[in-house]
């Protein structure tokens, strides 16, 4: 248990839990229940941006599924690989230590999903289902990034309830107090520190509300995606300086991993949304420059037709004056 508070501005003595209630003797979580609602969401909202690009149901369906399942199974993978120590198990023969190693990997609801790894595994995932649909990834991958920001965005607050995901030590005026409280309601420990988790889920609210405006107005499909991974991997950059609890690369404390991938994302996202742009300018070039070519073509057409008229109408004429200087010759 918890008590939360933001003194620098006057509010303080929230008192929060983990635990969301207990059905026959099993915790059930908040985080895992805000994880929920933000799937639940996340999917609803991919609907409505599935019939704007004409994806059946029954694919989105599918690409819902497994985009969920081997998410998870990459948020859990990504942390084990960088935290593996957390996970192997000692003090019994090799037998069970290796036993009680798998349990430990497999074990999610103990905590240690890391959601990049989840972001990673999601779209490659996607990028798999899109092909044996026969969907252009692009398309799949526009209504797969503002649905992912929202389960980003909810998922972040049971970082909250957990009182996990804060950052350094500060005293910033918008600093989170944690009060660890101890099961004999005594406080065990207190810090301020930045408030990472709410960091993140105000900047994917923002980025979230700037796509759902230009979603219908996009010049490529792609766009929305690219300005996802600009948009998240600058802000994650960003924030992940300011974390307390980031898995760095090993023998390296220097070298944050979520970091590092985030300026990669990012910069990646700048270069792609930069190249299709071009594209899309060089499309519009060579066909401002295929109407001038048309308009040309028809406005000598229009001059042909124009001179043709006029020499056939000099030579109806002339054949005239030709007829009646005959005819006149003939009465003389």
């Amino acid at each position: 248990m918890y008590e939360i508070s933001f003194p620098g501005l006057g509010i303080d003595g929230l008192t929060i839990k983990s635990v969301a209630f207990t059905i026959l003797g099993k915790d059930i979580m908040w985080y895992g229940i805000l994880i929920c609602i933000g799937m639940i969401l996340a999917y609803l909202y991919a609907h409505s941006r599935a019939k704007f690009e004409g994806v059946k149901t029954d694919d989105l369906l599918d690409l819902g599924f497994f985009v969920i399942l081997f998410g998870i199974v990459g948020a859990r993978l990504y942390y084990v690989l960088f935290a593996p120590t957390s996970f192997i198990a000692s003090g019994g023969s090799f037998w069970e230590n290796t036993w009680n190693t798998i349990v430990n990997v497999v074990s999610i609801w103990n905590g240690g999903l890391a959601i990049f790894g989840g972001i990673l595994a999601g779209f490659v995932t996607a990028l798999v289902v899109a092909k044996i649909k026969k969907i252009h990834f692009s398309v799949i991958a526009d209504i797969l990034a503002p649905s992912v920001m929202i389960g980003q965005i909810i998922g972040r607050w049971g970082n909250f309830m957990n009182a996990e995901a804060y950052g350094n030590e500060t005293t910033v005026p918008w600093r989170m107090g944690i009060r660890r409280i101890s099961a004999e309601g005594l406080y065990a420990s207190s810090i301020e520190v930045h408030p990472t988790f709410l960091y993140e889920s105000l900047w994917n609210l923002i980025g979230f509300i700037l796509i759902a405006i230009f979603y219908k107005k996009k010049k490529f499909n792609g766009q929305v995606f690219y300005f996802y991974m600009i948009w998240y991997g600058l802000g994650r950059a960003i924030i992940e300086g300011l974390r307390s609890d980031s898995l760095y690369i090993a023998g390296n404390e220097n070298l944050r991993v979520s970091q590092i991938l985030a300026a990669i994302v990012c910069i990646t996202g700048i270069v792609l949304m930069t190249v299709n742009f071009l594209k899309l300018k060089q499309k519009a070039v060579l066909s401002d420059a295929n109407d001038a070519v048309q308009s040309l073509e028809a406005s000598a057409d229009i001059l042909t037709k124009d001179m043709q008229k006029k020499i056939t109408a000099e030579t109806q004429k002339t054949n005239t004056l030709q007829g009646e200087m005959k005819d006149g010759g003939k009465d003389h």
